[in-house]
């Protein structure tokens, strides 16, 4: 029975991005995603002509699931400005709980492709941050806060450093130290 090329596709972007989330990209090779595909080498090329080209459409795929779901757990998020800054930062250490967490796959490959600052992944990485933070300023609109983009912008650089000091010190601390100074910040929006 042939196979169907869109759940050809869907294989390989589910085993490229499961390998590009434990090793990075450098270090994942096309033989490597075709094997965790399992499949042949030329059918992979078939589908992506190149591994960029892959690392792209892995993460337009992820960004879509991934606004999903920040949009659903946005949906839990309610009350005052700091209630919503609360429950973000208690769902990050609940996260970051998971074994073999590995934090934001966006922000880790964007800091791999550093050197590359035209590469596509660093564009659909830049627009998938700056949806994320969007939504969670309309949140913030809609609790009352006049300046919620300048406060939705610092509560997510809060976030992403949390994120990136849990992964270095492997202390979920982190995400507590944020949420206090984002209630800080909340105040100071409130004035």
């Amino acid at each position: 029975m042939p196979r169907s090329a869109a759940a050809t596709r869907r294989r390989i972007l589910e085993a490229a991005y499961g390998l590009f989330r434990r090793q990075g990209f450098g270090r994942v090779s096309m033989d490597e995603i075709a094997a965790a595909a399992r499949l042949t080498k030329r059918t992979l090329y078939h589908h992506f002509p190149s591994k960029d080209q892959l690392l792209s459409s892995v993460l337009e795929a992820q960004h879509e699931l991934a606004l999903q779901a920040f949009r659903s757990f946005g949906d839990k998020l309610a009350g005052s400005p700091e209630a919503i800054v609360e429950g973000m930062f208690r769902e990050l250490a609940v996260w970051a709980d998971r074994p073999r967490w590995a934090g934001s796959g966006f922000t880790r490959l964007v800091i791999e492709l550093a050197d590359l600052p035209g590469h596509p992944a660093r564009v659909i990485a830049r627009r998938h941050k700056a949806q994320l933070e969007a939504c969670l300023a309309e949140l913030l609109a809609g609790s009352g806060i006049s300046q919620a983009r300048d406060l939705a912008r610092a509560v997510w650089l809060l976030s992403e450093g949390a994120i990136s000091l849990i992964l270095v010190h492997g202390d979920r601390g982190y995400s507590r130290a944020a949420a206090a100074a984002a209630r800080t910040l909340v105040r100071s929006y409130r004035r």
